[in-house]
């Protein structure tokens, strides 16, 4: 189960999340925000940069922070920001998250010829 905390402050491009002691994020772990306030969406990425003490992480805010509020919930994916890599990649334009913004559709792993010699 993903640790959830919260944001605890916000200063320009960076965040300070608080989550459980036994559940901080590992430095360079990606936090996803997912919120609504006042009718705005909030979706952002942060990596943890820091541990700050007391189960406080400083985050880099991989997006605008505009709108981030202190309280809001944040989750920790456990895992570091990737991105998709082989012949599905190539020629095609991504974020700096992996998700592509050359308006091809997503990502799809097709299978390679030399895969179906291996079915069984």
């Amino acid at each position: 189960m993903p640790a959830i905390g919260k944001v605890t402050q916000v200063i320009g491009s960076t965040f300070d999340a608080e989550f459980p002691e036994d559940q901080l994020p590992g430095i360079y772990n990606a936090l996803k925000i997912d919120a609504s306030a006042n009718g705005a969406t909030i979706k952002l990425t942060g990596e943890v940069q820091q541990h700050l003490g007391g189960g406080k992480v400083r985050a880099v805010a991989l997006g605008s922070t505009d709108g981030l509020r202190r309280g809001t919930d944040v989750t920790d994916t456990g895992a570091p920001v990737t991105v998709p890599v082989g012949k599905e990649t190539l020629g095609r334009v991504f974020n700096l998250l992996g998700e592509p913004i050359d308006n091809r559709g997503p990502i799809t792993r097709h299978r390679l010829p030399s895969d179906s010699s291996r079915a069984a």
